[in-house]
């Protein structure tokens, strides 16, 4: 076993330390690291869950070429003189906005970098954008208005000082679970702490909140708005801060005041109880260290940047900024969109937080590079790069780290648009997904673990990513490729990277160059000089970073901002509904997000049988009210359809989502279920300050899926699934030693023995067959079993309910070799020893069932401690604390 080596999570924006030891060449211990100042030690089940996802199945290990013949293998320099050469051909032929980058939050932000120095500054285009854009540019937009800069003021230390804090359009508890926990740590050492949570679903996070606000979708602005009219109504003002830090304070107040009128007006347009809307109010004017966290329900929207600014402005009027325990906190979805956005990564950004519209900007940065050109203008954005790509204005672009025909809106024309581009090149780690079958060249990338650089979390705190594996096949840095083709495109010195500590410098020089004569927060000056042996020994660091000296000042904290005048802009603001209304050919409106243990479209956590024993399955979230209006029943399946595309995913039934609202998850794809991409319904509207999608509000009609019968299949070997079958739906979900199946068909299967066997037989021609069948009922169950060991089996009936627990059969694949009541159970199809099914997984981290904390409930278990001594569940993330207080409520009731 090799030393620990200190890395930073690669999932969300929290940025988590990690202590990760190898133990063989793909696979490694996973703990946290208690020196980070992010999370001291403690991981979500994401995290813990990383050392599962190290495997090298699926992955992309030598450069391809792509056709319809098959993928040829190529060397890398084919494969770089092959991409160097188009894109140098294309842009001398039809100019440099003809060619185009869309990278990834997930980059590091050394790769970031070479990304937009070569874009920007040598091929001479600004046409980069990032996926960034799709979660986190409303913050970006809604912090330059106000601020002058891109900068979050806020650190996770003001969690532990705070008197409130409010969580806007932020499921923290699932999304952001470190910090949730931290939340709650301050508000059990200090209960006078109040959490209110501000969504249109009540979430996990609401369980814990002191308060839940359920606004209308898109009425964050009135909510906001009402609270500026209210704050000034009732004197509280900090006077001296607006007058001498501020600007715009008058004419903000005044649309608030015009475009609310009375609270009870707000509350109605908001969709929420007087009294409650008082009662937050009135919490807000009381607390003068107010924290308030927002992210993807704030920014997702066709006013996310008003919405961003209406809760900023509030701060400003209360000069609740720059100082501990207050302020606006944008908490970022992904690993480095921080980062990204450090480089200029998005269209309209130049390096070091500078603007690409303005030209002494501009001037600056070419000079720095001494590059022969520079963008003169804004790129296309993400949903306008697409669009540009479908109708041929762009010929070539470069994929890197995105799987965009799954994430972007209206995704079918997303992959329309590169199934018709001239030359689509794709640098990821994974050979299949949605986006990579419409590639001409793959490239392929390092992954975490493999890869070395820098990431900044929400807080601006910059974090190591090192490497702990070696690299598998010819992958690469996604930083060298794209220093390869500079080199090739005739940009030779400007690209000489050998090591990514002579990057990261050179963006740290950049950030401090002629800060005296355009003065920035984001300032990196102190690291200006790093050499490679203290590149590697690099601790986790806040920005501003003046030197090793000089201490960390809070931004803002003297009351400066990045405007020209210094002062921080309050915005008057007019509330705008969703650009798309429910109507009565589109009656419902649909939310779209994450889920408590799955990451982006899976291709990471989707090998951790560990998570995926929470969700495994894409569904519909309906109130049951309207899922029997629309004639759908729990269990079932769907079909969701909008304007733009549709799904079909199982329904689940649940009074915590509103009415006329539903909710689905955004994480699956082509790769792992038949229909099921949500990125194909959700309508392509655009905020038209950050051109940030509406992934929150989009109009859809539902209605029932009918099917002939449904079935499982768990199997040591993954299956085919048959283009032209009577299988009509299909989900897979990766297990311990085995892949599941859901699936559902039409027509009657004349023959259950003859379609098992050619469903499954080719996986295992050897193995011992059995079956039992119920003719009349139309049920039927078989197994392979090879040497006494479970191989596969397949469930099969016309009522979804009327199938076994999955759970039970799982385990049956680590046990070796089966028993006679093993065999039993399998045909009866239930375990025969009582107590045997451990039912639905609540608790990732331990995997702990449903089933075994509901029979320690009625034991006597009375409490979420208990159940964590008694069965650990609850005891390492807490995001499940939500769902064990609901169980204990919900049995108890039972008992009763």
């Amino acid at each position: 076993m090799t030393a620990a080596v200190a890395t930073t999570c690669p999932y969300c924006g929290v940025g988590c330390g990690v202590s990760a030891t190898a133990t063989g060449p793909q696979s490694a211990e996973i703990i946290g690291d208690a020196q980070h100042p992010a999370n001291r030690g403690r991981l979500c089940v994401k995290g813990s869950a990383l050392g599962e996802t190290l495997g090298l199945q699926g992955r992309l290990l030598h450069p391809l070429r792509r056709s319809a013949d098959g993928d040829q293998q190529i060397s890398w320099d084919q494969a770089l003189d092959t991409v160097a050469g188009t894109f140098k051909r294309i842009a001398e032929d039809h100019g440099p906005d003809a060619v185009a980058f869309y990278v990834s939050g997930q980059l590091l932000t050394e790769d970031y970098y070479v990304a937009n120095k070569l874009m920007k500054g040598y091929i001479g285009t600004a046409n980069i954008d990032t996926n960034s854009r799709l979660c986190m540019s409303s913050a970006v937009a809604g912090h330059k208005r106000a601020f002058g800069e891109d900068v979050v003021p806020v650190d996770y230390a003001d969690f532990d000082v705070a008197d409130l804090i409010v969580l806007v359009g932020s499921n923290t508890a699932w999304c952001h679970p470190i910090l949730f926990q931290r939340m709650l740590a301050a508000k059990q050492a200090r209960p006078e702490l109040q959490i209110v949570v501000i969504d249109p679903r009540r979430t996990a996070s609401c369980e814990q909140a002191d308060q839940h606000l359920p606004l209308r979708p898109g009425s964050d602005v009135w909510l906001f708005n009402g609270l500026l009219a209210y704050l000034h109504q009732h004197g509280v003002i900090d006077t001296r801060f607006v007058a001498d830090h501020t600007a715009g304070a008058g004419a903000a107040v005044a649309a608030a005041e015009h475009s609310t009128g009375s609270l009870a007006h707000v509350a109605r347009s908001c969709g929420l109880a007087e009294d409650a809307l008082r009662r937050f109010y009135q919490s807000f004017a009381r607390c003068e260290r107010v924290v308030t966290v927002f992210s993807q329900g704030v920014n997702q929207s066709s006013s996310g940047s008003d919405k961003v600014n209406s809760i900023i402005n509030c701060h400003l009027l209360t000069g609740r900024i720059g100082r501990p325990g207050m302020g606006p906190f944008s908490v970022t979805g992904q690993p480095n969109a921080m980062g990204g956005r450090e480089v200029g990564g998005l269209c309209n950004q130049l390096a070091a937080h500078l603007d690409l519209e303005d030209a002494g900007h501009r001037t600056l940065v070419q000079d720095f590079w001494q590059s022969p050109r520079i963008a003169e203008r804004p790129g296309l954005k993400a949903v306008d790069l697409f669009d540009a790509i479908h109708d041929g204005r762009v010929k070539a672009v470069w994929i890197i780290g995105t799987n965009p025909v799954v994430s972007l809106p209206n995704a079918d024309k997303a992959r329309a648009a590169l199934q018709r581009c001239e030359f689509v090149v794709v640098s990821d780690v994974v050979r299949d997904t949605d986006t990579t079958r419409c590639a001409h060249i793959l490239l392929p990338a390092l992954a975490w673990g493999e890869k070395d650089g820098t990431v900044t979390n929400s807080e601006r705190c910059v974090s190591r990513q090192r490497a702990f594996l070696p690299a598998p096949g010819e992958a690469q840095a996604d930083w060298w490729a794209l220093a390869q083709v500079g080199q090739r495109m005739g940009f030779g010195a400007a690209f000489d990277y050998q090591q990514p500590h002579q990057i990261f410098r050179e963006h740290a020089q950049l950030s401090a160059h002629r800060q005296a004569e355009i003065p920035r927060q984001f300032n990196l000056a102190g690291l200006a000089d790093l050499d490679a042996q203290a590149y590697a020994a690099l601790q986790p660091l806040q920005w501003p970073y003046l030197s090793a000296t000089a201490p960390v000042e809070r931004p803002f904290a003297n009351g400066r901002y990045s405007t020209a005048d210094g002062r921080a802009r309050l915005l008057p603001l007019l509330p705008r509904l969703p650009v798309n209304m429910a109507n009565d050919e589109w009656p419902l409106v649909l939310n779209s997000g994450r889920l408590r243990d799955q990451w982006h479209t899976m291709t990471r956590t989707g090998r951790s049988p560990r998570l995926a024993g929470h969700r495994p399955e894409p569904e519909l979230e309906i109130h049951p009210q309207d899922a029997l209006m629309w004639g759908l029943r729990h269990g079932g399946l769907a079909r969701i359809s909008s304007r733009w595309g549709q799904c079909v995913v199982r329904v689940r039934t649940t009074t915590e989502q509103v009415r006329r609202q539903v909710f689905m998850a955004i994480h699956w794809n082509d790769q792992n279920a038949s229909d099921a991409r949500v990125g194909a319904l959700v309508n392509p509207v655009v905020d038209p300050v950050s051109g940030e999608p509406e992934f929150k509000h989009t109009p859809v009609r539902v209605e029932p899926f009918f099917v002939d019968w449904y079935a499982f299949v768990l199997t040591r070997h993954a299956l085919r699934i048959p283009r032209a079958s009577d299988i009509a739906w299909w989900t897979a979900i990766q297990g311990e030693q085995f892949r599941r199946y859901e699936l559902a068909g039409r027509g009657r299967i004349e023959d259950f023995s003859a379609w098992s066997r050619a469903l499954l037989s080719a996986q295992a021609p050897d193995a011992d067959w059995l079956e039992a069948s119920d003719v009349a009922e139309l049920q039927y169950r078989a197994a392979h079993l090879v040497e006494d060991r479970i191989e596969s089996c397949v469930f099969i009936s016309p009522r979804a309910d009327d199938l076994p627990a999955r759970e039970w059969l799982s385990g049956l694949f680590i046990q070796a070799p089966l028993q006679e009541l093993d065999r039993i159970s399998l045909l009866v199809g239930q375990p025969a020893t009582p107590g045997a099914d451990p039912g639905p997984q609540v608790c990732a981290c331990f995997g702990v069932g449903r089933n075994t904390i509901c029979a320690a409930i009625r034991a006597g278990t009375a409490s979420v401690e208990t159940l964590g001594a008694q069965l650990r569940c609850g005891t390492n993330c807490g995001s499940c604390v939500p769902e064990l207080k609901a169980l204990i409520a919900q049995t108890r009731s039972e008992v009763r």
